[in-house]
């Protein structure tokens, strides 16, 4: 079940909100369709990346892959305890495997995300 006060993309990644905060992460469909996860690479504090740019790679048993900046922003906070624990995000996607923390440049990048409803008819499609 999509959590209601976190927004979602189409490749499977939410978004929560706090402010001009958006925490970043893949979802508990994500991982379960990509398997155990082995290796996170984390961007650098202060990078700066354009809605829709390659940020973070997961790499899992089964695959590699790319998450993209859902909005842009600059990197203000990255999940270091992921370099050596990766299965966190396998564990607790929304929780403790957040991926990145970003600055948010344009909040209104937020209107072209999914509300949990959506993203809901979105898995039941895939």
């Amino acid at each position: 079940m999509a959590k209601e006060d976190i927004k979602y993309t189409e490749d499977h990644d939410w978004v929560k909100v706090e402010g001009r905060t958006a925490t970043v992460g893949v979802t508990d469909f994500a991982q379960k369709e990509l398997g155990d996860i082995v290796f996170v690479e984390l961007p650098d504090l202060g990078e700066e990346y354009s809605k829709g740019e390659e940020m973070v790679v997961v790499e899992s048993v089964k695959s590699v892959s790319d998450v993209k900046a859902p909005v842009s922003g600059e990197v203000t906070e990255v999940n270091e305890s992921l370099e050596g624990e990766p299965e966190k995000i396998n564990e607790s996607p929304f929780e403790s495997g957040w991926l990145v923390k970003l600055d948010m440049k344009d909040e209104t990048e937020l209107e072209s995300l999914m509300e949990g409803s959506e993203y809901e008819e979105l898995k039941e499609e895939a």
